[in-house]
């Protein structure tokens, strides 16, 4: 069938059918017969979603593609078409899952000074913040990084990391948090009862920051849930997917995907809005 496609212009179509032994009809079917109209749109989704993909470097499952799709690209597109064509160009599904905390204990602890109370959405910024550390491995050792999250929209509004665990590291990320965001008062500033956090030189710190201090109750790691999630979604997401050489290559690591968090990732606090998006609507 190809050869008399090939051959129309030197010789009639009907000649060829005959000694090439093709059925006319089926020639003409074929050759004349429009690409359906869904197919034409799924193969310029896929060229979207690929871009989408590679971009957010492998991250987005369908639910936040769909959404990149629509608020970026104005495709409105149901998350199990998405679902379909992601599976059709085998783009392997990045499990981001929450990670799952005990239900609080309702026993009561007189020295837990827990104000937040799992208040997790204030309805405007710099009403509450949250602040945690974990410990990330590069080259043969483990550095520490210190984050601080504005829970209204989960913007990462200030991090460091360092080589060392102490009250410095805390102290350093609350100067930035503070000069990042115009110096806020009377925020809530919620974290464990780790010694940096508890620390008498911290404390005074918020004091003269007018900051109100949040604890949460030892044992309850849920208390702090908006940054415990935080740092399983960097650590999914980017950490645990590579190795670095240097302390330089980690933090260069951590501060694109802090801006690829806070700018572009869809967030479901957010409606699916990434943390800037969100904040930019108040």
């Amino acid at each position: 069938m190809n050869a008399v496609h090939i051959l129309r212009h030197e010789h009639a179509i009907i000649t060829l059918c005959r000694v090439l032994n093709v059925n006319r009809s089926s020639y003409y079917k074929h050759f004349n017969s429009k690409e359906p109209r869904r197919t034409i749109e799924n193969r310029k989704i896929k060229n979207c979603i690929l871009q989408i993909y590679s971009e957010a470097k492998c991250r987005y499952g369908a639910q936040k593609m769909r959404k990149v799709l629509e608020t970026h690209y104005g495709i409105k597109i149901s998350q199990g078409r998405v679902y379909r064509l992601m599976k059709q160009m085998q783009l392997p599904k990045m499990s981001t899952v929450k990670p799952k905390f005990k239900a609080a204990n309702k026993s009561s602890d007189k020295n837990c000074n827990n104000i937040l109370k799992q208040n997790f959405n204030p309805k405007e910024p710099n009403k509450a913040w949250c602040s945690d550390i974990t410990y990330i491995k590069a080259e043969g050792r483990f550095y520490y990084l210190c984050v601080i999250i504005d829970l209204f929209s989960r913007r990462v509004i200030a991090y460091k990391l360092s080589k060392r665990i102490d009250t410095a590291l805390v102290l350093d990320t609350f100067e930035s948090a503070l000069k990042n965001r115009n110096y806020p008062k009377n925020v809530i500033f919620h974290s464990d009862r780790g010694s940096q956090y508890t620390s008498d030189e911290f404390r005074k710190r918020l004091d003269k920051a007018s900051f109100i201090q949040s604890f949460s109750k030892k044992g309850h790691p849920y208390d702090n849930a908006v940054a415990e999630a935080f740092f399983k979604f960097l650590k999914l997401e980017e950490t645990d997917r590579r190795s670095y050489r240097s302390f330089d290559e980690l933090n260069l690591s951590i501060f694109e995907y802090i801006h690829f968090y806070n700018f572009n990732r869809p967030h479901s606090a957010n409606n699916l809005l990434s943390p800037v998006q969100f904040e930019s609507l108040f």
